[in-house]
């Protein structure tokens, strides 16, 4: 896993955020972080991640949000993240691979043995509404790179979820459907639906906006 800090200014306040599929920081980076120290963890093909390397004890206030197959990955994390102060998924569940809950398995398993240029840029599309996007926001990383991400989280098998505070989920997610988001969220978060696609940070000026 790699990290990145949007922000680190001493403060009393933590954001951590867990990315979503071959990100980096920049679908979020124009975020503003007010008072918040920001730490982006993104690229799951190692999971073997020391995350007790940051001492987030000297935070008075630690908040965690997932999107999409961070919400998946930051389970395995439990006994670091369980005491934040409130925990967020945003358009991912923490059954990842699932017919009713998640990505439906045959399509994810397509998208790992067909994964090329064409399915990176159709994903992109689907992902953030057709294309119509910040031109910063584009997939930097390598191809075989993405592939190995995609192949290490169908590896993993969860032995104990994270209990989130609060679900929010886009009106259109061509990645993750949402009916299967509702599904999985019901009894288990509150549920704020938006309208946005996949990826919802345009609609977004700042982190404390996703907070409240």
């Amino acid at each position: 896993m790699q990290y990145f800090w949007l922000n680190k200014n001493n403060n009393k306040k933590l954001i951590l955020f867990f990315n979503g599929w071959a990100m980096n920081e920049t679908p979020v980076k124009h975020l503003k972080c007010d008072d918040f120290d920001v730490l982006v963890l993104f690229d799951y093909r190692d999971l073997n991640f020391d995350l007790s390397q940051f001492d987030f004890s000297k935070y008075k206030e630690k908040y965690l949000i997932c999107w999409s197959m961070g919400v998946y990955a930051s389970c395995l994390y439990k006994k670091v993240l369980q005491n934040f102060d409130k925990k967020i998924a945003i358009n991912g569940t923490t059954k990842i691979i699932d017919n009713n809950f998640g990505i439906p398995e045959k399509i994810y398993k397509i998208t790992v043995k067909l994964l090329n240029e064409d399915s990176c840029d159709k994903f992109i599309k689907n992902m953030f509404d057709n294309g119509k996007l910040n031109p910063e926001i584009t997939i930097t990383r390598k191809l075989c790179e993405l592939k190995e991400e995609l192949i290490s989280i169908q590896k993993i098998e969860l032995q104990e979820e994270l209990d989130f505070n609060l679900a929010i989920i886009s009106s259109d997610d061509k990645i993750i459907p949402t009916k299967n988001q509702i599904n999985f969220w019901q009894n288990k978060a509150k549920i704020k639906q938006i309208e946005s696609t996949h990826c919802p940070f345009e609609k977004f000026e700042s982190w404390m906006e996703l907070l409240c």
